[in-house]
């Protein structure tokens, strides 16, 4: 399947067969502000692979948690279960090509800004924003899963590429906070945002805050999360996976899909049903399936439980199949396209609930928590009736997250930035035993073999 343009305005299919990667061209520098637009559709598009259920930050974000399971039987079934069972080789396929979406993606935006640096018209940093935006969060999800990469802001030649060493973690970071700053410097408000799913100024904050965090720098993450607190409100629950209420006030970031077989369809729904189930959809993929870690962490009453999990389905045999998985992006309407639903569902990378429990973390301060907790009307933290076990902000804040963003692929990464993640993994029905350089993915065997005396491998997979 491929995707015409992320914002369905029409599909030019010269923009998405782009050069390979650092294969820069005469042609690929884009000479007007036209020519600037129609390569951001490019750049737009590749969230739909980088953050589709078969993705980086599904299988590392929630696969890897103790949320999910895979359930799937084919292709390489022993590089799913990698994730799953963290137990990472240097060959995976899963992530070799992870790593070389997110390098083509980086391609096109660096295509993007050093072209339009190059020109003069009024809206020209507005649109370098919207592609630094989209390059910070491809290197943010790229340093989290491998530590030191390949820090590229140009589009290099293909001998140039073959030179590129992996670049210090500090280094990567530095760079996503400088174009971040640009973002929401350059970018206008959402209410002023180009087009619908377009990056905006706060979402460039809201990214930016999670990155301080991520960097240990708790002060920064607050003030920054401090500037979009209250421009956007919690909807109910259910309303943020609502087909007709999309994009609402809590939508900060997400990625536009449109169902239907000649539309750009979404696969979430599809792909994170039973594995061949051909009951609750035509197939089914059997990936992020849902453990009973992840169910039995809802509190009693809990309406977020049965709009995000499906607790099993009866078979065209009457016979009751017990298995966990996501509904929060069910389209019963879907059409099929071969045996996948064609859904219309999208995909929300950040909401308002994210910056409310983001600033409990960086102060400390349970009222923002609590307003997450209000809004499913659950008693705030340390009233009557909260659970005794959660007797820190901390734990308070984890067991929040978790049932908030279930599925949403927060879970692993949220643990690992909180120094959690080795103890939770373990405390699971996984049962896990980890070390702390097990929390970065290999560098994949096929990039150190092109240039193995410069790029260098992870210490666990030496």
């Amino acid at each position: 399947m491929i995707f015409c343009n992320l914002f369905l305005i029409g599909c030019s299919g010269d923009f998405l067969d782009k050069a390979p990667i650092s294969n820069a061209n005469e042609v690929e520098f884009y000479k007007s502000q036209k020519d600037i637009e129609t390569a951001l559709w490019s750049a737009y598009n590749s969230l739909y692979t980088l953050y589709g259920p078969e993705s980086l930050p599904s299988f590392y974000g929630e696969l890897m948690s103790d949320n999910a399971y895979s359930d799937n039987a084919a292709g390489r079934i022993q590089d799913y279960e990698s994730f799953e069972l963290h137990t990472m080789s240097v060959d995976n396929e899963l992530v070799y090509n992870f790593w070389n979406n997110y390098y083509k993606a980086i391609y096109i935006v660096n295509n993007i800004i050093v072209s339009a640096e190059k020109l003069d018209f009024a809206s020209r940093d507005a649109l370098i924003g919207e592609a630094k935006f989209l390059r910070a969060l491809y290197y943010f999800d790229m340093v989290r899963a491998w530590g030191d990469v390949p820090l590229v802001t140009t589009p290099l030649s293909v001998a140039g590429s073959y030179a590129q060493g992996r670049t210090p973690k500090e280094q990567v970071y530095a760079q996503i906070v400088e174009d971040l700053d640009f973002a929401a410097a350059k970018l206008p408000v959402k209410t002023s945002q180009r087009f619908v799913g377009a990056a905006s100024q706060e979402a460039a904050n809201t990214l930016l805050g999670k990155v301080y965090l991520t960097m240990g720098n708790k002060p920064k993450a607050a003030e920054t999360l401090l500037k979009v607190y209250g421009k956007f409100s919690l909807v109910p629950y259910a309303d943020l996976w609502n087909l007709t209420k999309k994009n609402g006030a809590s939508s900060i970031f997400e990625i536009q899909y449109k169902g239907g077989v000649s539309s750009p369809y979404s696969l979430y729904w599809a792909m994170f049903t039973p594995v061949d189930n051909r009951v609750v959809t035509a197939w089914g993929g059997g990936f992020n399936q849902i453990t009973d870690d992840l169910w039995n962490a809802y509190e009693t009453g809990d309406p977020r439980r049965s709009i995000s999990i499906q607790n099993g389905y009866t078979t065209a045999n009457n016979s009751f199949v017990d298995v966990k998985f996501p509904i929060k992006w069910k389209d019963a309407a879907a059409p099929v396209a071969g045996l996948r639903e064609a859904a219309n569902n999208n995909f929300i990378i950040l909401r308002y609930a994210d910056v409310l429990l983001m600033l409990t973390e960086a102060t400390s301060d349970p009222k923002y928590l609590n307003e997450v907790r209000a809004r499913v009307g659950l008693p705030a933290y340390q009233a009557v009736g909260y659970p005794a076990q959660y007797n820190t902000v901390a734990l308070a804040l984890e067991h929040e997250a978790q049932v908030e963003f279930a599925s949403e692929f927060h879970r692993w990464f949220d643990l690992i930035r909180t120094g959690r993640a080795i103890q939770v993994i373990k405390n699971s029905s996984k049962n896990i035993t980890i070390t702390e350089e097990e929390l970065l993915l290999p560098i994949p065997f096929l990039v150190i073999n092109q240039n193995p005396d410069v790029i260098t491998q992870n210490e666990a997979y030496k």
